[in-house]
């Protein structure tokens, strides 16, 4: 199922660029002999940035399934124990 609100998309797509940042950062202290501090806390943020990304994903994935519940008979159609089972992937 696309993300189809363009808000959500935005605010995806800025915590995906956020990840990719903070895994640069990873990636430059491991290589540069960061400290364990330094990388694990980069780490961590590369992990919550994932998963709030991840989180609003599956939320407007949920808005939209309320907002038409029949899905129009699309292919890509999601039903709530798939939301279910994805949300809980993620927790």
């Amino acid at each position: 199922m696309p993300v189809t609100d363009a808000d959500a998309q935005r605010r995806i797509l800025n915590r995906l660029r956020r990840a990719r940042g903070q895994l640069d950062a990873v990636i430059n202290a491991v290589e540069g002999g960061g400290t364990c501090r330094e990388v694990v806390t980069q780490l961590a943020a590369v992990a919550s940035a994932l998963d709030r990304a991840g989180f609003v994903i599956i939320s407007t994935a949920m808005k939209e399934c309320l907002a038409d519940p029949e899905g129009a008979d699309r292919e890509d159609k999601i039903t709530t124990e798939e939301l279910e089972r994805l949300f809980l992937t993620l927790s």
